[in-house]
């Protein structure tokens, strides 16, 4: 497990004074990028392959939403792992201990020369520190589109910003785009996202809006082709 402090400052605040999503996803991805230290061997060996933990799909349940000023602790710890992928618990805490986000996610073992999936030996495995599988729902990784019904939206373009050091978008800023295409009066508490191609700079990402029986989902895709998929629930519906 790996931990990491903050405080809910204002350029992390939204217009009410609460923490952003976008601000909360930011800090749960830094810290398990983190994760690393704590287990030297995976790094090196990731170093030697050349390789990489791409995220593939993650899910965030919103218990409650921290304020401006609040403490918090982020933690992230790994529960499984596969060749090919790894699973993850990331939560943040607010100075009480209490959860504010709990969230699951799914990494998948790339070649960074290659772009492929790339296998990660057995004695590398076994030799990795597994931490207890937090309670929280998991629900399926999967998101289905509906088949009809979507709503296409202005196109997006990629900007330099939105750029991480993998070269392609940064997970939070899909998320962020779909955000900005709810509607004002819409509330959520749960979302999961799925990604599938990664953008890159200058890409133009064609956004098309679902209304489901317990939310939106709104797909992101590059010449048709999805790239992300972000589905926002509440679940009190």
């Amino acid at each position: 497990m790996y931990s990491l402090k903050y405080k809910v400052t204002a350029s992390t605040c939204d217009s009410n004074g609460r923490l952003k999503l976008f601000s909360a996803l930011q800090m749960m991805q830094d810290c398990s990028e983190m994760w690393i230290e704590s287990e030297p061997g995976i790094g090196k060996y990731f170093s030697e392959q050349n390789m990489a933990q791409l995220l593939a799909t993650r899910q965030v349940d919103i218990v409650r939403v921290p304020e401006y000023k609040e403490e918090l602790t982020v933690t992230t710890s790994v529960f499984d792992m596969k060749p090919m992928f790894g699973f993850r618990n990331t939560f943040i805490y607010d100075a009480a201990g209490n959860p504010c986000y709990k969230t699951w996610s799914m990494g998948a073992f790339v070649d960074r020369s290659a772009g492929r999936l790339k296998r990660v030996d057995e004695a590398t495995i076994a030799s990795m520190h597994l931490d207890r599988k937090q309670e929280m729902e998991y629900r399926d990784r999967r998101i289905i589109l509906p088949k009809t019904g979507g709503m296409v939206c202005d196109a997006v373009r990629v900007m330099r910003a939105d750029i991480d050091y993998n070269r392609h978008v940064n997970n939070a800023n899909y998320i962020r785009m779909a955000m900005e295409l709810l509607p004002d009066d819409f509330t959520f508490d749960s979302l999961r996202v799925e990604y599938r191609v990664a953008a890159k700079l200058g890409d133009v990402l064609v956004p098309t809006i679902f209304d489901t029986e317990r939310g939106i989902i709104v797909a992101l895709a590059i010449d048709g082709q999805e790239s992300a998929i972000v589905e926002f629930t509440s679940n009190h519906n």
